[in-house]
């Protein structure tokens, strides 16, 4: 079991990492905010066994830490 869940976890990381290629046209917040989403989906999801509920709030939580820490400059 142990296996298989480190295996779905490498897969996820690597597939948004190479995910992350495809934002060249995208702004420094615009990224952060991805990243943030996707990071927090991963630790709601490891920090509740796998809920469904767990995981869409952390990346809820993770999208908006990410999106709000480079404020664009006015």
């Amino acid at each position: 079991m142990k296996t298989t869940k480190r295996l779905a976890l490498g897969a996820t990381t690597v597939v948004m990492v190479l995910g992350l290629t495809a934002c060249s046209g995208m702004s420094s917040q615009e990224k952060n905010t991805l990243i943030g989403t996707g990071g927090g989906a991963v630790a709601g999801s490891v920090l509740t066994g796998g809920s469904a509920l767990g995981t869409v709030g952390g990346a809820a939580v993770g999208g908006y830490i990410g999106n709000q820490v480079v404020k664009p400059r006015d």
